[in-house]
């Protein structure tokens, strides 16, 4: 037996009879692959004593909307007001870089790419790309408002991003790894939104072991568990 709840925001409650069952049953409601989707486990069930007290996983998988990279591409308004708009912030920061546009290499980045290159560079990356987070989210806050039109561009420095994306593939693979080995779950290290994308992501085809989102705010982390 088993129910579901489906909201506005692709998100969807499922039970099971395990947490994998269940994660199974929302993706197909979902009809996404599990590299599309959040998943959260609301509860881990039980099993019961000859099927007496016995109670379901439940699951809440939040299904992740990527919007094309033809919304931004298809707008040259765009790419020239994200432009001005990162050399003017560059000048008010009074750092020694330069920015270009390029094509983005990984699939995992939709829209225009905007690199960020030079001698202060690494002022601009911060603890943990911290810094650049932050002003990647401003030049799409700004570009948005002032061009009315959804900004879906991304902005890196000296190539962080992608060999942060390269970084933490390979820690997925190599912990998957010793999940099978161990047969026990292990959790990483807390990640932002889309970095726990993309390991879910990497893991996705995985057939030995599936991956699980827990914690809150900053300390919401990736788990990767035996199958």
């Amino acid at each position: 037996m088993r129910s579901r709840r489906v909201s506005k925001m692709n998100t969807i409650q499922m039970t099971g009879k395990t947490v994998e069952d269940a994660i199974e049953i929302a993706l197909r409601e979902l009809d996404v692959d599990r590299g599309e989707v959040e998943i959260d486990v609301i509860s881990r069930g039980k099993a019961g004593v000859f099927g007496l007290g016995s109670e379901p996983a439940k699951v809440k998988v939040s299904k992740v909307v990527l919007s094309s990279s033809k919304e931004v591409d298809s707008s040259s308004d765009v790419i020239r007001v994200a432009r001005e708009t990162i050399d003017e912030l560059i000048s008010l920061m009074d750092v020694d870089v330069m920015c270009n546009l390029r094509q983005a290499e990984s699939e995992e980045v939709a829209g225009p790419m905007f690199e960020i290159e030079g001698d202060d560079s690494g002022l601009l990356i911060g603890r943990k790309g911290e810094t650049l987070r932050s002003l990647q989210f401003m030049v799409r806050f700004l570009v948005s408002r002032k061009t009315g039109e959804r900004a879906n561009l991304s902005v890196d420095v000296e190539g962080y991003d992608d060999r942060r994306r390269q970084s933490l593939s390979s820690l997925a693979n190599r912990v998957a790894q010793r999940v099978v080995k161990t047969g026990r779950s292990i959790e990483l290290e807390p990640m932002n939104p889309r970095e726990r994308r993309l390991v879910h992501i990497t893991l996705s085809e995985n057939g030995d072991v599936y991956t699980e989102s827990s914690g809150t705010g900053e300390g919401r982390r990736v788990v990767i568990l035996p199958r």
